[in-house]
């Protein structure tokens, strides 16, 4: 069984067609979806979502924040909607954690101090509620690192790293693991497939991005975006990468995710829908 450490269920892609892309994921042995939120607005609606579709996806769980690309037109305000959220859903097992939160060096018109005020206020949160955090760290490994540094943060992902081999030590050191997915598929993605190889097993985790950062075959296949369904082929093609049996990465992954996010592995344990995975 397959797990998604990283998927925009919400996306407007998806809107029209969520119980058919839920189907799909079910149909190939996707049985756990992380769904993180991107706007305070969003909060409520990312954990409906998690529990509508429960009952096909039952390792379906979500994170709540304030994403680097949204925090333009974030107000101060959607800090405090974010932690009365946060407070709300301590008692809800699908809520595992604080995210999608970060900085993004990349996107051009993003405001660098709108977005490091956010950022820091979220962290200050994450530590408040000792609750992990998933990161966005495009070309940004440095300053995120050292913003966590200055606190206790109790690990999280590090999603769609593409850093370098000496950022990753350091992430790991900080108690994270690092999320690849449809990046690594593409022949000429060098670094990230480097990293894929050689980057400690225990460090990795699986995800899509769903429904961005596609595999590398959706192009000739005519496909619009990415969906959590294609995490099984985009995994097979990572554990080649690392010359494992497709068994021994599911399991390995799985594992990986669940160490770092232990409300979501609190919601499994004991699960007879999870009794395959070691």
């Amino acid at each position: 069984m397959w797990i998604d450490t990283h998927c925009h269920l919400d996306a407007p892609e998806f809107l029209s067609i969520l119980p058919e892309i839920i189907a799909a994921a079910k149909d190939q042995n996707v049985r756990a979806i992380l769904l993180p939120a991107v706007k305070a607005t969003d909060c409520q609606h990312v954990r409906d979502l998690a529990s509508q579709y429960s009952s096909e996806i039952p390792g379906l769980v979500y994170t709540l924040g304030i994403h680097p690309l949204y925090t333009n037109q974030a107000l101060e305000q959607d800090l405090t909607t974010l932690e009365e959220h946060i407070i709300q859903s301590l008692s809800d097992p699908r809520f595992v954690g604080i995210g999608e939160i970060g900085l993004d060096y990349f996107v051009e018109g993003l405001d660098p101090h709108q977005q490091e005020h956010f950022f820091h206020a979220q962290l200050d949160l994450a530590q408040k509620y000792h609750l992990p955090v998933i990161l966005h760290v495009r070309r940004s490994q440095d300053a995120i690192l050292k913003a966590l540094r200055r606190r206790k943060i109790p690990g999280g992902i590090a999603h769609a790293f593409n850093g370098s081999f000496q950022q990753a030590e350091q992430f790991i050191e900080l108690g994270f693991k690092l999320g690849f997915g449809g990046a690594a598929t593409y022949q000429r993605a060098l670094q990230i497939r480097r990293l894929l190889a050689d980057l400690p097993i225990d460090s990795i985790v699986t995800e899509t991005d769903s429904p961005d950062i596609p595999p590398a075959w959706l192009k000739g296949e005519g496909i619009a975006f990415n969906e959590p369904a294609f995490m099984a082929r985009i995994a097979k093609e990572l554990a080649a990468i690392r010359g494992m049996s497709d068994s021994e990465f599911a399991a390995t992954v799985w594992r990986n995710a669940m160490q770092v996010l232990p409300r979501w592995a609190a919601l499994c344990a004991g699960n007879p829908n999870f009794n395959l995975v070691s």
